[in-house]
């Protein structure tokens, strides 16, 4: 009788502990569908947006932080074509703290949305993407070779392989330190940009890659908001999430 005890005790177990192991694979994939491609506005009200669910990003800490930041309601949309990935970030504000008015500028000091993409992980080379407010962009693909990162910019960034990119602001001005009730960053990744790490093709149904999803926003503090959290550097890419491709 004990025995059957004990056996039953330890097949429960095994289950509860299956149960929470899917849970926390699910918390971590992301699956992404698949479109036809269209045009961004940085409305976010194309057609094709409907077949993609919201997801949420939440605050962490950051680096030398003691506690994370006051939160925002902040979401993200990802959708994918034959030529590249589609991303809509929607982000709850009180100001727009933006003012550099140039692409490949320091844009992570001031209020951004950034995409980290690593396709190939047999190598430490991610792309990370930036996008102001304001709609300045900052491409670039980075070497993390034992925890010392550089962001090298595209060369010949052209329409071959040039990122598509918009923004809108809700409740207020597109303008450096107005006030706002939120803005939305929308942009379009050719596989293009991502070669020689990625094929310049879409992934194969059930390709998977390593990502994740951060903002930063500067208002009365710093707060730091992510997908898969880190301990504080947006560049831990062992941390970063699965993404499927369906």
């Amino acid at each position: 009788m004990q025995q059957k005890f004990v056996l039953l005790f330890m097949l429960m177990s095994l289950v509860t502990a299956q149960s929470h192991l899917h849970a926390g694979t699910a918390d971590s994939s992301l699956v992404i569908k698949k479109t036809s491609d269209f045009k961004v506005n940085g409305e976010g009200n194309a057609p094709n947006w409907a077949a993609a669910q919201w997801f949420d990003i939440t605050v962490q800490k950051g680096p030398r932080q003691p506690a994370p930041g006051k939160q925002f309601s902040t979401q993200v949309k990802i959708l994918y074509s034959e030529k590249g990935m589609y991303f809509l970030f929607n982000c709850t504000d009180r100001r727009l703290t933006a003012t550099i008015t140039e692409d490949f500028g320091a844009l992570y000091e001031e209020d951004v949305v950034e995409v980290f993409l690593w396709p190939d992980t047999s190598v430490p080379i991610y792309l990370e993407y930036e996008l102001s407010p304001l709609d300045y962009e900052l491409p670039i693909l980075v070497p993390n070779i034992n925890g010392r990162a550089q962001g090298w910019k595209p060369w010949n960034y052209n329409e071959r392989n040039q990122v598509q990119h918009a923004t809108s602001v809700q409740g207020g001005q597109k303008k450096s330190m107005a006030s706002v009730e939120g803005w939305k960053a929308e942009f379009f990744i050719p596989f293009a940009l991502m070669n020689p790490i990625a094929p310049p093709t879409a992934p194969k149904s059930g390709t998977r890659w390593k990502g994740n999803f951060y903002r930063i926003d500067y208002d009365s503090e710093t707060t730091y908001y992510s997908w898969q959290k880190t301990g504080g550097s947006f560049h831990e890419f062992k941390k970063f999430g699965t993404l499927i491709f369906e």
